[in-house]
């Protein structure tokens, strides 16, 4: 998996360009099934891959953080949101809430998630392929290839899949 890891990049940008393309012909003329061809791959491509044996998503990015995601997970911890905020988190330049440092505070040396049953909205939807009308988050998905593995090989099979 580490070797993956360290060439997902390389082989992310080398497909970026394709990518790209693909993503711009998709947005212009949606397939009317591409939500359900998503799911399909997406589903299949889970059959086969453990997060934790990665975990990338949660050593080099960090998720944004909803209003409920706050109070649900201050109260986990018994915590007010202000506290919360305070001890885990920042403003980024989109005045949007996230984590202060990468990799995630609730990531576990065994890859586990000590927040699991009340992680953010967008841990939960990571890496976004079975959203519905997935050709209007193209821009991040084109992000996460470089970051998950599946992902990128969701987005290979798409392509073979679609011959766009």
């Amino acid at each position: 998996m580490q070797e993956e890891l360290e060439e997902l990049p390389g082989k992310a940008r080398k497909k970026h360009l394709e990518n790209k393309k693909f993503f711009a012909m998709l947005k212009k003329r949606p397939p009317k099934n591409l939500d359900y061809v998503m799911r399909e791959l997406h589903e299949a491509e889970f059959e086969n891959t453990d997060c934790l044996e990665c975990a990338n998503c949660c050593k080099t990015t960090g998720p944004l953080f909803t209003n409920m995601d706050i109070e649900r997970i201050a109260r986990h911890f018994r915590l007010k949101p202000s506290q919360f905020i305070a001890q885990y988190l920042k403003v980024d330049e989109e005045n949007d809430y996230v984590l202060q440092q990468v990799p995630c505070a609730f990531l576990g040396a065994d890859n586990y998630c000590s927040i699991y049953e009340v992680r953010p909205k967008a841990c939960r939807e990571f890496p976004h392929t079975d959203r519905k009308k997935f050709h209007q988050i193209s821009h991040l998905t084109l992000k996460n290839v470089a970051i998950c593995p599946a992902a990128y090989r969701i987005v290979e099979a798409m392509k073979q899949n679609m011959k766009l």
